[in-house]
């Protein structure tokens, strides 16, 4: 079964008041657990592809420099810190 984005909003804040576990609340419901359990897990963001920057950040301001291999990256400083955070992820770098 297909659920559209608000019938699963839904089933996930009837879980999350309920204090059971994901899977336990699934099974309760007719729900598919290990479907329900994906949607439960936060989508993490891809440490390999592509970060999106807004073309403004391209102008003349402070940029860090990272250095991988022959790989030169140049980050801007005027990043916000999602965006900051985002691709120092997709490089690896742990914060």
């Amino acid at each position: 079964m297909t659920y559209s984005r608000e019938e699963k909003a839904k089933w996930l804040e009837d879980w999350k008041r309920s204090g059971k576990k994901a899977w336990t609340y699934a099974k309760e419901n007719g729900l598919v657990p290990q479907t329900f359990v994906g949607w439960t897990k936060k989508k993490a963001k891809s440490k390999h592809g592509f970060i999106e920057i807004r073309p403004q950040a391209f102008q003349q301001v402070p940029k860090i420099l990272v250095e991988k291999g022959d790989v030169k990256i140049h980050i801007p400083l005027c990043l916000s810190h999602n965006e900051l955070r985002s691709v120092m992820e997709a490089l690896g770098v742990a914060l």
